[in-house]
């Protein structure tokens, strides 16, 4: 499978999907949630597909295993952060249900294009290779305090500033190239700190970090659930799966301040911010993949469900 769908079953049920309604895969991804969605409201419920990586986008309309017809499954090339857009522009208004998948695909972290695994081919983690920015442009061009907040505040590394500064002395002498060469001077700046080996790859964080700022992915995470808001129908559900604390936060709070009637500082004696209360929290605490599915499939091990309902 081009994507193993992680917390399958568990997003399918929180949806809550009924026959004949509309819904958005706002992360096509391999379309491993979507087939299976589509399966569960026909026959004739619709969903829109939303991926901004093109190669995604063609594995799913050459080989997804459902049939692909305009009136049922709508798939659209683009950043989930215009979704209110893109749903008003195919007919998809006062939909029943949105899911968000917010982890990068098994295809994409095996595979070398985009950059994004430790093995791959080239320091770019573009998803959409409109953009301007590369990871290896910033780590070859970036001054040593640039990178030490950028993996402070998008990778939470504790060895934030040994790591910059080891890569600025390693590119003096060559060009940082490869994930495969940024990985090992991580790895060094480990080995010198902590004597015990990491039970993830200690690159983990700064890749993170790069994959994040080079996407813009959380101000894009941000616009996308006030877009999602929108578009939901009365009683409509929105699930997120997330990856790690940054993204959970987000949705997190997001989903707090629109479960609230009132957003005004505590210190305010009367409320003067005239905040509707628009969904109300399904998950009051987040859901998590069985053991049995962390061990079929380790990349699922950090990720966690929020639901909410639109009012």
């Amino acid at each position: 499978m081009y994507h193993t769908p992680v917390l399958l079953k568990e997003a399918l049920e929180y949806l809550d999907l009924k026959p004949n309604k509309n819904y958005i895969d706002a992360t096509l991804g391999g379309g491993g949630h979507a087939g299976e969605i589509l399966k569960r409201i026909e026959p004739d419920g619709r969903l829109l597909g939303i991926d901004a990586d093109a190669d995604a986008v063609q594995e799913v309309i050459s080989n997804f295993q459902f049939p692909i017809t305009k009136k049922r499954f709508v798939i659209v090339r683009g950043n989930f952060r215009n979704i209110k857009k893109i749903a008003l522009e195919n007919n998809f208004n006062n939909v029943s249900g949105i899911l968000f998948d917010l982890g990068v695909s098994s295809h994409q972290l095996d595979g070398g294009a985009k950059g994004f695994g430790f093995d791959a081919d080239t320091l770019d983690m573009r998803m959409e290779k409109e953009g301007e920015l590369t990871a290896g442009e910033m780590v070859n061009a970036w001054m040593e305090s640039e990178l030490v907040e950028l993996f402070r505040e998008y990778g939470e590394e504790n060895l934030a500033r040994p790591i910059a500064r080891k890569i600025i002395e390693r590119r003096k002498l060559k060009k940082i190239e490869k994930p495969s060469e940024l990985v090992q001077i991580i790895y060094e700046v480990y080995k010198k700190y902590y004597k015990k080996p990491s039970l993830k790859n200690p690159a983990t964080k700064v890749f993170q970090a790069l994959r994040i700022r080079v996407n813009d992915e959380l101000s894009a995470l941000e616009e996308a659930l006030y877009g999602a808001r929108d578009v939901l129908g009365r009683g409509g559900r929105i699930a997120v799966i997330s990856y790690h604390s940054l993204e959970d936060r987000i949705v997190k709070n997001f989903f707090r301040k629109e479960a609230k009637k009132c957003v005004c500082p505590p210190e305010y004696p009367k409320c003067q911010c005239e905040h509707e209360k628009t969904l109300k929290i399904i998950t009051k605490k987040f859901v998590v993949p069985t053991p049995q599915e962390v061990s079929q499939n380790p990349r699922s091990r950090s990720a966690k469900m929020r639901v909410a309902e639109k009012l």
